[in-house]
């Protein structure tokens, strides 16, 4: 993952030239790929996990904090560590609890997540599998297959599977980190120690693990990451990358993080330089980082990927945790604006989960139990409203359902809807099922009016479904 300290750096609003497009296109018609996309489209909450060597360093390096801000799995990066002292220090910290697989699934269970994305393999090289093709992995360091648990672990409770994999790498002695002024490196600034290498070669490694990966049969691949000057077919033959993963894996969903051009989402290096367009022959999907789309990117699938405090990867020195609500808050708004909200944890060396991101998740798991249905399978309904957001969902050709997410109890209780036509629906509190009455209200234009119950306090969001016969409001 990108560390927002750095990506704010270098070309932050520098145009992108366009990318030459791949060879060929996809076989698959806008009817089957709306089909591969549906589940996706549909569950709108996945959890994140960023997890690795740099889970052990926990933000320390050499006994002095490294920071108390940003991420800390790019900590070998901020040290400038050679993957040898890097190995050194790291390796003795990881250690993977037996059961730490199980308690991740069931907290994204719980939490009414409907996947999980987790690193396979960050930018130090270090992979969560048992490779064939180095001995830095956990199968020649741990004698286990990391990602073989986590995945059983995941699919055990009927969690779809995704598999982060960066294409930089730290530690690989062939990955030409010179060819890039832009993409980070520990030893950017310093010649190659071997003199020179083959870039051809790292590619031939980066191939041969993503096809280790792919037996594990993922239902997304989450590539990290690509600059302006390194990018592509260029960078990391992508084409032909994104075409092994369709060969053996057709259903597969993948982001657009091997380009970084306006066809792939991009506008620029920062983390909010997206655009709201994607040809599909480069991803599946926008990944804005950090950042909730003011106004989402209607017609486009895009997941918004957000961290509980600043930092992705694990540290023991920052506090800035956001609060329960206000997550809760950006997965209704993500939701409204019709994207997909990716929460990251950090877990410890040994797996554990911080009690925070513990705390803050079954907060929104119970939020869930009760309220789910106003997220999963819905679509935009009206653009924001003055006390929250809305949400729809189809029931049948001839009767749907319209769902006000209530972020602020107006002053008198009343919910004004940009329409009229709700007078006749059956109008309901979600979590309760009590009852509301509905008007039309001729003060207001004729619009129908929800009257909230004078005791009803507004702490996290209160939903409200009305089930109407009526066609929905136009959305995505």
């Amino acid at each position: 993952m990108r560390a927002a300290t750095l990506a704010a750096l270098a070309l932050l609003a520098a145009p992108l030239a366009s990318q030459t497009p791949p060879a060929t296109t996809p076989a698959e018609t806008p009817l089957q790929r709306d089909a591969r996309m549906q589940w996706w489209r549909d569950a709108h909450f996945g959890l994140f996990v960023h997890w690795g060597l740099y889970s052990g360093l926990a933000g320390t390096w050499d006994g002095k904090v490294v920071g108390t801000k940003g991420g800390m799995e790019w900590i070998q990066h901020y040290v400038k560590a050679d993957t040898a002292s890097y190995a050194k220090a790291a390796l003795p910290m990881f250690r993977p609890s037996a059961g730490f697989a199980v308690q991740w699934a069931k907290l994204a269970k719980a939490a009414g997540c409907q996947y999980v994305v987790f690193t396979t393999k960050h930018h130090d090289g270090f992979a969560l599998h048992d490779s064939k093709v180095t001995d830095f992995d956990a199968g020649s360091v741990l004698e286990r297959d990391l990602v073989a648990e986590i995945t059983a672990a995941l699919r055990a409770e009927g969690l779809k599977v995704g598999f982060y994999h960066s294409v930089i790498d730290w530690h690989h002695d062939q990955y030409e980190y010179a060819r890039s002024q832009q993409l980070p490196h520990p030893r950017r600034d310093d010649a190659y120690p071997e003199g020179s290498r083959d870039h051809g070669k790292y590619l031939d490694h980066l191939f041969a693990q993503v096809g280790e990966l792919l037996v594990h049969q993922p239902d997304i691949v989450w590539w990290d990451y690509s600059s302006i000057d390194f990018q592509g077919d260029a960078a990391w033959r992508a084409t032909e990358l994104m075409q092994k993963v369709r060969q053996r894996l057709p259903a597969a969903i993948m982001n657009n993080r091997l380009y970084r051009s306006r066809e792939a989402g991009w506008a620029s290096m920062g983390t909010d330089g997206y655009l709201p367009q994607l040809d599909p022959r480069f991803g599946d999907f926008i990944t804005p980082e950090q950042h909730v789309p003011p106004n989402g990117m209607p017609g486009v699938d895009w997941e918004t990927c957000m961290t509980m405090n600043t930092t992705w990867g694990y540290s023991d020195h920052d506090t800035a945790w956001k609060p329960a609500k206000e997550l809760l808050h950006n997965l209704i708004d993500i939701t409204a604006k019709g994207g997909n909200f990716l929460l990251n944890i950090g877990p410890r060396g040994d797996g554990s989960v911080p009690t925070e991101s513990i705390a803050a998740l079954q907060t929104i798991g119970a939020w869930m139990q009760q309220n789910g249905e106003a997220i999963l399978g819905t679509r935009p309904a009206f653009a924001d409203l003055p006390f929250g957001r809305s949400t729809r969902k189809p029931l049948s050709p001839n009767r749907a359902k319209l769902y006000l997410h209530v972020f602020e109890k107006p002053t008198d209780g009343r919910l004004v809807l940009p329409a009229a036509d709700y007078v006749d629906g059956t109008c309901r509190l979600l979590a309760s099922g009590a009852a509301l009455p509905v008007s039309k209200d001729a003060a207001a234009g004729g619009a129908a009016v929800v009257q909230l119950p004078a005791s009803l306090v507004v702490d996290l969001p209160v939903v409200i479904a009305i089930e109407h016969g009526l066609p929905l409001p136009a959305g995505k």
